[in-house]
Order: structure tokens, then sequence, then C-alpha cells
């Protein structure tokens, strides 16, 4: 159930649009997931990407190729993850990602995070539920 996305009355479910209740979303929840899977595929091309990221997707969540390559951008000026053009045989040069040292400490931190975070909701819920 919805407590009122946009548009629609409290209570209603979401119908083809993200969810704007509170919790429905985990912010930037995009970025540690791509952080693992270039971890698990080294060079990775940014549909290879889009294709896997889609077992993380909350209920309602979509991710679009411009948001990917953003990501991947921003983790890349940060150091988490470096690229590397390589040239295909049929097509243009795609980028390559790998992740870095610095990557892999920042995905265990938010592994960790998670986990906290786990435990916290999994209280909050046995409270509520009694």
């Amino acid at each position: 159930m919805c407590l009122g996305g946009k548009g629609g009355k409290k209570y209603n479910k979401c119908k083809n649009e993200k969810c704007t209740c509170p919790g429905s979303r985990i912010e930037r929840f995009i970025q540690p997931c791509l952080l693992l899977l270039v971890q698990e595929k080294p060079n990775s091309h940014g549909y290879d990407l889009l294709d896997n990221l889609k077992d993380f997707c909350l209920e309602g969540a979509s991710f679009d190729t411009a948001s990917i390559y953003r990501n991947l951008r921003r983790l890349e000026e940060v150091g988490f993850v470096r690229s590397d053009w390589q040239m295909s045989k049929s097509g243009p040069a795609k980028r390559a990602y790998v992740i870095t040292s610095e990557g892999e400490n920042v995905l265990t931190m938010w592994a960790k995070n998670i986990e906290q975070n786990k435990k916290l909701l999994e209280y909050f819920l046995k409270r509520y539920y009694g």
C-alpha cells in the first residue's frame, strides 16, 4: 500500500510511477550495487551492468541508461572504479569498468552499513508486529 504517491489518494497503490512514500527508496543504493557488479565481473560494460542491476531493483524502481553512466562517472571521479576503452570487432568501442582498491574498501563499508541497517529494520518490524 502507498501513502500517496504523486497525484494519488492516500493508501492507494502506486500506479506506473515511482512511489514517493517515506521509506520507499534507499537513496544512492545504485552505487554499491554497481560496485558489487563490477567486482563480480571486471571489465563490464554499461549495458551489461544495466541488465544485471535489475536484480537489485526495489518494487517499481527502474534505472535508465543515463543514470547508470552518471553514477559510473561519479564512481570513477572519486576513484572507486576506473575504465578503459575496449575496441570491438563489431560496433563502437565501449568503456569497460573495474573496481579499484578504494572502491573495494567503500563496498565493504556499504556492506557493513547495510548489515547494521538490516538489524535496525528487523528490530523495528519486531516491535511493530509485536
